[in-house]
């Protein structure tokens, strides 16, 4: 038996990787999730949330550049390198967009970086607040590729830390759906009778109220906040788990080997997870890839409307309800850049779902 599935596993993962698309959204789906692990270490802005503010550059367009002078704190940062790898910096010092400098008796003399093309107020510091008086290398010029955003904070470090939510949901989600679903499901095809007919009447419940209702409900009873929107997304998505893997099991707990599992004396719970549902993991794979595209769309609904992550943490869906008025105030970019990376990521996982799908395929 293990021999066969080997092989059939094998062959399965051969006629995966024929799938060109499939493939190649798995590489997608792998760099989205490097990126968003590693996000402080790729972004341009590692302050925590990539939150430096500066208004007087706010919704610039991509690749504006501009000099930054940043005046040191006298306040000492504890933080290790493993908090400010995962975490952001915990940055003290502050950032003031400039226009031009100069030097004149012990004072830096600067003129701040003022919009709509007007001339800035002209503002002095003591070079005593520079380390051995080098202010040169407190000041450099700063390019923004993505731009800004209406609070003038870099938008590439926005989206690459956004990316973290959108991509960690669908983990979290897809695992408490599997272990509810899972749970349900088998007891309900396994057993039948009136342990079917009870789950199968919470089932009925939870698939008649609408998803993106369910979610807010949850969410609004156990708070806004991070954990309770992965929490909330993931107690909606198991009914598809329960239903696949209940109808899995009533047709395979009539099959020989299940038989022979029972006249040996097996328990219940090893004929079920040691033989049952090993043999209907190629379902679960694909229901697997299509609620994690479900619960990235549902995170992004729910960051539109404010009831998903809160300010000042960056999610894309929050930062197109931020910017979404600019589609009609010429700087559609900024809504349009985090809806693009919505798209990409739900369209690989589908496409992943449906090479599985394909490999996983006996008939084919």
């Amino acid at each position: 038996m293990s021999k066969q599935n080997n092989s059939l596993t094998r062959l399965a993962l051969q006629k995966f990787k024929k799938n060109f698309w499939g493939v190649f959204s798995l590489g997608i789906i792998g760099c989205i999730g490097l990126i968003s692990v590693f996000a402080y270490l790729f972004a341009p802005d590692a302050s925590k949330n990539a939150n430096q503010m500066h208004l007087s550059i706010h919704s610039k367009s991509p690749g504006f550049e501009v000099q930054m002078l940043t005046i040191p704190s006298s306040i000492e940062s504890n933080q290790n390198f493993i908090s400010s790898l995962f975490f952001g910096k915990e940055n003290t010092d502050t950032e003031i967009p400039i226009q031009s400098y100069k030097v004149k008796a012990n004072q830096l003399l600067y003129i701040q970086y003022a919009s709509d093309g007007l001339k800035g107020v002209e503002k002095q510091i003591d070079l005593s607040q520079f380390p051995n008086k080098n202010y040169e290398r407190f000041i450099d010029k700063r390019s923004f590729l993505f731009g800004t955003d209406k609070y003038g904070r870099d938008y590439l470090s926005r989206i690459l830390i956004g990316s973290r939510i959108s991509f960690f949901i669908g983990f979290v989600a897809v695992f408490i759906s599997l272990l509810v679903g899972l749970l349900m499901g088998s007891l309900a095809g396994y057993y039948g009778g009136k342990i079917d007919a009870f789950i199968m009447w919470i089932i009925n419940i939870t698939w008649s109220i609408p998803t993106l209702l369910l979610v807010i409900a949850i969410t609004l009873a156990l708070g806004k906040g991070f954990w309770q929107v992965f929490i909330a997304v993931g107690l909606t998505m198991w009914v598809e788990v329960a239903r696949i893997v209940r109808g899995q099991i009533i047709s395979a707990k009539e099959m020989q080997y299940v038989t022979a599992a029972r006249a040996l004396g097996y328990n219940d719970y090893r004929i079920i997870t040691k033989h049952i549902l090993p043999n209907i993991f190629g379902p679960l794979i694909v229901i697997s890839a299509a609620n994690f595209a479900g619960a990235i769309l549902i995170e992004s609904g729910l960051s539109f409307l404010g009831i998903g992550a809160q300010p000042p943490m960056a999610s894309w869906g929050a930062m197109i309800k931020d910017h979404y008025n600019y589609i009609i105030l010429g700087k559609p970019y900024l809504a349009l850049i985090p809806g693009l990376c919505i798209m990409l990521l739900v369209m690989a996982f589908m496409l992943v779902g449906n090479a599985f799908r394909d490999a996983l395929d006996v008939k084919g």
